[in-house]
């Protein structure tokens, strides 16, 4: 798979609102908004919506269905689903829900490399983002609240949301805490030691298999 026909998150949601009907790129946007998949995927960019139409475009997975102008407002362009992007679409649905290990998020790196701060400085900074994930979580508990009425199929990326949050949240505040108790702690002293002997017996294991 190269690059260029690689799934994206984008790339369904836009196949995705074009199931619905025929639209112009705004009304996209629009619709990614209108059903919160805007919590889900990345339309912070405007930008990134219409590069994403013009690789759906040359993929043959989207076509154009016809030119329309609005008053006075520039001539906007409409899209309509082809048939090999309604399949393409049905394909990477069945990859992101069967697969995992595809995404490289940065948090995990943070932590691989965590030793690099005083302990209490690790702790302050754990403490900024689980307030920032609480937030998240409070506004996920909100949208499940006033659409309690909207059929669970509709809700089912913000159930898992919600449960990722509380989960990641509660690990946080358990890793602050023991770094707050000293239960979990290191100096540079320590890990310069633990280095070295790590190397020495990397050489050893080296020496055995020649």
């Amino acid at each position: 798979m190269s690059r260029e026909d690689k799934r994206s998150a984008l790339g369904l949601t836009v196949l995705g609102a074009l199931a619905e009907e025929p639209m112009h790129a705004y009304r996209i946007q629009e619709v990614i908004k209108e059903r919160g998949k805007d919590r889900v995927v990345n339309i912070r960019q405007r930008a990134s919506i219409y590069q994403t139409i013009e690789r759906l475009l040359r993929l043959g997975l989207i076509a154009v269905h016809s030119t329309a102008r609005v008053e006075n407002r520039p001539e906007r362009t409409v899209y309509q689903l082809t048939p090999a992007g309604r399949a393409t679409a049905v394909t990477w649905v069945k990859e992101m829900l069967s697969t995992t290990g595809g995404d490289f998020p940065e948090f995990p790196v943070g932590l691989s490399f965590i030793m690099a701060l005083a302990p209490e400085d690790a702790a302050a900074q754990l403490e900024i983002r689980a307030k920032a994930l609480a937030s998240e979580l409070a506004g996920t508990d909100t949208v499940l609240h006033e659409a309690a009425d909207v059929p669970r199929l509709f809700l089912l990326e913000e159930e898992y949301r919600r449960i990722v949050l509380k989960a990641e949240l509660s690990w946080l505040r358990s890793v602050v805490a023991d770094l707050h108790a000293g239960r979990l702690t290191w100096t540079e002293e320590w890990i310069r030691q633990l280095a070295v002997e790590y190397n020495k017996k990397q050489k050893e294991k080296r020496r055995e298999q020649n």
